[in-house]
């Protein structure tokens, strides 16, 4: 049993302190971009994040760090995210010509026949350095530091692995580097975070390059990350705000037979992406959950120093892989051959599909579900946030730019960066 708090007790807390945690997911992301849509609806126009600690990995890393630039106009922020993930091509993610697509596909072969003496193999599938310059353009992260010197900001974390010692890594920058994180904290690592950190945190082993930072290669942050609720706990968050890019998977009826094809080399990866940016988001929730339950009943302060964070997620209910096949042909041509060559181009193959489409057909649907399902639970969503605008009150208009059955912001189009 909790010991009560007295009045006394309250007033001399120190003021609670909400993290966003964002996991990865691709193109899946779109969705997360849609949920804080809503969740700007819900807040005045001109007011500050309501999340002082931001953390991401992966593609969540990448949002993570545009709402860390716009802490101070939390709204203004969202609109210009939405915009640009509105509008998404995969040319501005990775290099998805022709050209570029053969000269790879040689180099494949040429290496695999020669056994790497007349050439090595190109390091990824794809090269994303379309992605690099698309976020130079639109990333300002002393606008970031501005907002910490100003309060509306206290941290961002951006967790990437570290291919030498497979360990994941949480690249953090934050308002007040003299107070708040143990010794013990071995996985964090504060330096002055840029694009380069999230290209590091987004280079999704096979399919994009590996990244070098302090002369180590790092790569997609949801590797070897246990742990993904920890780094806004050490930065200090005693609540969470978590939004994940899928429900847990419902274990189907398992029917024996003998005629299941083999999976496919697209079908494999796209399995294994899937695991990666999954599997541990449930994982910590439930760990949370039962250090919630031991916080509760324990009468005396943990010696540990453990102590209750109040958690509220938001994940899909809606299949994105079933959605992306219904999108498959707004890959460009050279990719859609790609993938039929790897076997990801039928169903089975629709699960890598959902994390590299990145084009304006699909995410918009991908942010229309994440703004739905987040309206959905505007009540909830308004009460954990402390929102002074309740979310029903705010009139919506669909905007002349958006989806059948997609409804976004209206203010004007904005860039990230000044």
């Amino acid at each position: 049993m909790s010991v009560p708090r007295t009045s006394t007790d309250r007033e001399s807390s120190p003021p609670r302190r909400t993290g966003l945690v964002l996991t990865g997911g691709g193109a899946r992301s779109a969705y997360q971009v849609g949920v804080l849509g809503a969740v700007a609806r819900m807040m005045p126009r001109e007011a500050p994040s309501p999340f002082q600690i931001v953390t991401g990995m992966s593609a969540g890393a990448i949002v993570a760090a545009a709402v860390a630039c716009h802490a101070a106009r939390f709204r203004e922020g969202v609109v210009a995210l939405e915009r640009v993930w509105r509008n998404f091509h995969s040319e501005q993610v990775f290099r998805a010509d022709a050209a570029s697509m053969l000269r790879a596909g040689l180099r494949w072969t040429l290496a695999l026949v020669s056994a790497g003496r007349l050439a090595a193999p190109p390091e990824s599938v794809f090269d994303s350095s379309p992605l690099g310059r698309l976020l130079e353009r639109h990333y300002d992260f002393g606008r970031m530091r501005q907002a910490m010197a100003d309060g509306h900001l206290e941290a961002l974390a951006i967790a990437a692995s570290n291919y030498r010692t497979a360990r994941s890594v949480a690249f953090f920058e934050r308002r007040d580097s003299s107070t708040g994180i143990a010794d013990d904290w071995r996985r964090g690592v504060a330096t002055q975070l840029s694009v380069t950190h999230l290209l590091a945190s987004s280079a999704v082993p096979f399919l994009f390059p590996a990244v070098r930072l302090d002369g180590e290669y790092y790569g997609d942050g949801a590797m070897r990350q246990i742990a993904p609720l920890s780094p806004a706990i050490r930065l200090g968050a005693d609540r969470l705000f978590v939004v994940g890019v899928r429900d847990v998977p419902k274990t189907p009826e398992f029917v024996a037979t003998d005629r299941a094809p083999a999976p496919s080399v697209g079908q494999v990866i796209g399995f294994m992406l899937d695991t990666l940016f999954i599997d541990s988001l449930h994982a910590g929730i439930a760990q949370l959950e039962r250090i919630n339950r031991l916080v509760e009943q324990s009468a005396v302060p943990s010696p540990d120093g453990l102590r209750r964070i109040e958690p509220m997620v938001i994940v899909p209910e809606a299949d994105f892989s079933a959605i992306a096949a219904r999108h498959a042909r707004s890959m460009p041509r050279s990719v859609r051959a790609l993938l039929r060559t790897m076997g990801a181009s039928n169903v089975g193959g629709s699960e890598l599909l959902s994390y590299l489409l990145f084009e304006s057909s699909y995410t918009r649907e991908l942010i229309a579900i994440g703004r739905e399902d987040a309206m959905a639970r505007r009540d909830e969503i308004s009460h954990f946030l402390g929102a002074s605008v309740r979310p029903s009150a705010v009139p919506v208009r669909r905007s002349r730019e958006a989806a059948p059955g997609a409804e976004a912001l209206t203010e004007a189009p904005l860039a990230f960066a000044r």
